[in-house]
């Protein structure tokens, strides 16, 4: 038995001729692999949705499932199976409340400034022009409330609501919807990324968009950069942590400037979030630590 399973998707467990993209993934699990080693913490490494046996290890770390939000019901169920096998890290109820980007309002609640967001419950059908209008917004984006990497994520300006209603209402049939007031931040100045670990802050990058697009992941032609965040931008990170129930082994914070210029939450990502500890190697030693400490 091993004490920890650095977990995957099967596109990324045993790639042959990997692109760029891929060679990351497995540079990154790499590192954390030898992290978990310095600390005399065995590991292996497997697919969540590929058949392997999870009694064979003590805890799970979830690294790259980055394809669960595709499959929900059998993560689900994955992780119903594990709950009383392993040890999951971060644990089960932190990784169930992560799932749904309700979260956010959650933690709005809780005196965290998040971008202006309407949640659009399952198999509604309240129309995008209904809450432009409400809520005199101009132009808006719109997510499933589970998903992850731009998935179903579209940039609207009111004059082309006409033209998303359709397609809204389709992706409503089976899932929960955000609704948000489109942030102009995003592509002047980009999203900022504080990784934290063991509730400290570890390291940081800030992602920014390509001409014409909205959205900063590479997939979609992003540029990711190493970034130096003030204070007040880890301060604010620091207090998304703290206004939680629980204390994550790891979290990456994601920032952003609002149209009023202050800092606010887009995402707090605690089930598998890109860390790019390649950019700061230091911080893979970091993570391993608080596994130790954790387990």
């Amino acid at each position: 038995m091993k004490d920890v399973c650095i977990l995957t998707e099967s596109r990324y467990l045993k790639p042959e001729n990997p692109n760029w993209y891929t060679q990351n993934i497995l540079q990154e699990e790499r590192l954390i692999s030898v992290a978990l080693s310095s600390f005399n913490i065995s590991c292996g490494r497997e697919a969540w949705d590929q058949d392997f046996d999870i009694a064979n290890y003590k805890h799970v770390l979830f690294r790259t499932t980055w394809n669960y939000f595709d499959k929900i019901d059998s993560f689900k169920l994955f992780l119903a199976k594990g709950l009383n096998i392993v040890k999951f890290i971060n644990p089960y109820p932190q990784i169930i409340w992560n799932l749904n980007k309700k979260y956010l309002i959650d933690l709005s609640k809780r005196g965290i400034n998040i971008p202006d967001t309407v949640i659009v419950t399952k198999g509604s059908f309240e129309s995008l022009s209904h809450i432009c209008n409400r809520k005199k917004w101009k132009e808006i984006v719109i997510k499933p409330c589970t998903s992850a990497a731009a998935w179903n994520t579209y940039r609207i300006k009111i004059e082309e609501i006409e033209n998303f209603e359709a397609l809204f209402i389709n992706i409503l049939e089976a899932n929960d919807m955000m609704v948000q007031l489109f942030l102009n931040n995003v592509i002047n100045r980009g999203e900022i990324s504080i990784m934290m670990l063991g509730g400290e802050y570890s390291h940081a990058v800030i992602k920014t968009v390509k001409s014409g697009d909205f959205r900063v992941q590479d997939d979609f032609g992003g540029k990711v950069n190493k970034y130096t965040p003030s204070k007040n931008e880890i301060l604010f990170a620091e207090q998304v942590i703290q206004s939680c129930d629980f204390s994550p082994v790891y979290a990456r914070v994601d920032i952003i400037l609002d149209n009023n210029n202050q800092l606010a939450l887009s995402e707090l990502e605690l089930i598998e979030p890109e860390m790019w500890f390649r950019f700061h190697e230091p911080a893979a030693n970091r993570l391993a630590k608080a596994i130790h400490a954790y387990i």
